[in-house]
């Protein structure tokens, strides 16, 4: 077992996919949002590194306005999704985090497209900080964005001050990849 990701909440005793299950049919807001990060967690702890990042992705495309509470406690997992990139220990599947969301943001779809696109390109860019040798997938044909680029699409697209918060993240994920 993992200590737990510090910048995610503790997960509730037994959690499993069906913590998820039961937003299935239903509005995917802050509840959701909350469940993902708690799933993600006991993904993690359980040395399920790249399973906790694609549950991280679901937090991401939960349907937030920003006003949301549960975005008061627990912020948009830029940080979290940093976090469990650079402390996956050698031998721990993590995949190429890169590749990943290169393909996630170059195949976007509805609903919320840009949003989702844009975020998905901000953790591909967090991944680059972690990891600046990956390389990317070179038959995937897509441009690539600048960090400028991706500020300038999470203040378009994001809730309100969804760009300070993936400015902080990119800022620790610096340090993690020391």
């Amino acid at each position: 077992m993992f200590e737990p990701c510090p910048h995610l909440p503790p997960d509730p005793a037994g959690v499993d996919w069906r913590h998820l299950n039961v937003h299935r049919d239903g509005v995917r807001g802050g509840e959701f949002y909350v469940a993902c990060l708690e799933y993600a967690q006991r993904l993690w702890v359980e040395r399920k590194a790249a399973r906790a990042m694609l549950c991280l992705d679901r937090a991401l495309g939960a349907d937030l306005t920003g006003d949301e509470p549960e975005l008061t406690e627990w912020p948009l997992p830029y940080l979290g999704m940093a976090w469990i990139m650079a402390h996956t220990p050698p031998g721990v599947f993590l995949g190429n985090p890169r590749i990943h969301f290169q393909h996630y943001g170059g195949r976007m779809n509805e609903p919320r497209k840009l949003q989702r696109q844009w975020r998905a390109w901000a953790c591909w860019a967090l991944a680059r900080v972690v990891f600046p040798d990956l390389a990317g997938d070179p038959l995937h044909l897509v441009d690539e964005p600048s960090f400028e680029k991706v500020d300038e699409g999470l203040r378009r697209h994001g809730i309100s001050g969804e760009h300070d918060i993936w400015l902080a993240a990119v800022s620790a994920a610096r340090c993690f990849a020391l």
